[in-house]
């Protein structure tokens, strides 16, 4: 729960709010912001199966999860202290450790839950995990005055503080190594492709994919910064509006999240994610209005929609992929679940830029291009069960 928390902060923090708003300030494209998240996702792309599937050599996550913790950290330290480029390539950085942290801390999900309780438990972390949405704002509204670096130095030691418990708190099973060689970075490109063959294994599992990298194109965009962009330029929200506009979302957040875990224990995590995709596509759809209509009462009705789809999306998805994938491959495929969602998010925000800054179009347009994304994952994953696999017991070995 607290890594969740931890992570909110930066993902809010940096990536959705305050990053955003500097590169703006600064006097930068929309473009520019999209260019600096698409390298960063090339790089998670390539390298997320191969981590995954050092983690599962290894028998160990934590042993890759601190390092990727403190790439994240203390790039993220010396943002805005630099010029706009270096700045640029800092965010970057932080962005792959970020990314490639989540990797293996999600394929700790299993380590600490059961079962019977895997939503549950996915949801408290979710749930828990936004309050550090409010951490990140408060932050923001403590240091804001004194200057953007000092937020992202405020954030970046709030990020290393809530996430060091992780790494002496959880206490993962003995298993030993798995016979051969770690994976080796030189042959992630090879590991990637091969990760992708082996899909077709395992029913429902590449669908799955497909589907998520789907939804993710839209919501890893707008919670990426271009919402903030949004929010400021066509519905023309001050700083202090945004920031009780992202309260509302935060606040809803928590209870998608936290009432999202029993529900996926009950019905599944299958229609409590398909209900999510609904949600998403209304909430888009009061965003798109209330920029057409100039309805600014419709911005509030999409934060508190869009925050509860948001905190029930990761409580859901990531409880339906343990449930499709291997155990005895689970970081491997964890890896290339996070790939496509960061696949997603180069192409996301390219397209963004497409639209706004190659075709002239309002942002209003591409708020309705990704809307549609979300629409055509929703119809792809109508395809893929959630019934829990059968195994073969040697696959059980690394959750005995």
């Amino acid at each position: 729960m607290l890594y969740d928390l931890a992570n909110t902060v930066f993902a809010l923090g940096v990536s959705g709010l305050y990053f955003a708003s500097w590169v703006k300030e600064e006097g930068a494209p929309d473009s520019a912001l999209a260019i600096a998240t698409a390298s960063a996702m090339v790089v998670v792309i390539i390298t997320s199966p191969w981590i995954g599937a050092r983690s599962d050599h290894a028998g160990r996550r934590i042993r890759y999860l601190w390092p990727m913790t403190a790439l994240a950290v203390v790039p993220t330290f010396f943002l805005a202290s630099v010029d706009l480029i270096p700045s640029l390539a800092l965010f970057a950085v932080a962005l792959v450790g970020f990314n490639l942290g989540g990797v293996v801390y999600d394929a700790l999900l299993p380590t600490v839950s059961t079962p019977a309780n895997r939503g549950l438990v996915s949801g408290l972390g979710v749930g828990f995990g936004y309050v550090g949405s409010f951490i990140a704002v408060a932050v923001g509204a403590l240091l804001l005055d004194q200057g953007y670096d000092r937020v992202f130095q405020g954030i970046a030691v709030m990020f290393a503080v809530l996430a060091i418990p992780t790494f002496f708190l959880i206490r993962e099973p003995a298993r030993p190594p798995a016979p051969g060689p770690p994976p080796r970075l030189a042959d992630a490109g090879r590991h990637l492709i091969a990760s992708w063959r082996a899909t077709s294994m395992y029913t429902g599992l590449r669908r799955f994919l497909i589907g998520r990298f789907l939804y993710t194109d839209a919501v890893n965009t707008l919670i990426g910064g271009f919402l903030t962009i949004f929010a400021k330029e066509e519905l023309g929200f001050t700083e202090t509006q945004l920031e009780q506009l992202l309260a509302v979302a935060i606040a809803f957040a928590i209870v998608g999240g936290l009432g999202a875990g029993p529900l996926v224990d009950k019905f599944g995590p299958r229609k409590v994610l398909h209900g999510v995709l609904w949600m998403w596509m209304i909430a888009m759809t009061l965003g798109i209005l209330a920029a057409a209509l100039d309805a600014i009462g419709l911005a509030w009705a999409l934060g508190g929609l869009g925050g509860m789809a948001l905190g029930g999306l990761w409580a859901s998805d990531r409880v339906y992929m343990a449930r499709i994938a291997p155990p005895h491959r689970l970081g491997e495929f964890y890896g290339l679940y996070a790939t496509v969602g960061r696949f997603a998010t180069v192409l996301g925000p390219l397209l963004w830029a497409l639209i706004v800054d190659g075709l002239g179009f309002s942002r209003t347009v591409a708020l309705g291009a990704l809307a549609l994304f979300v629409a055509a994952g929703r119809v792809v994953l109508a395809g893929v069960d959630d019934q829990p696999r059968q195994w073969p017991q040697s696959s059980d070995a690394s959750t005995a």
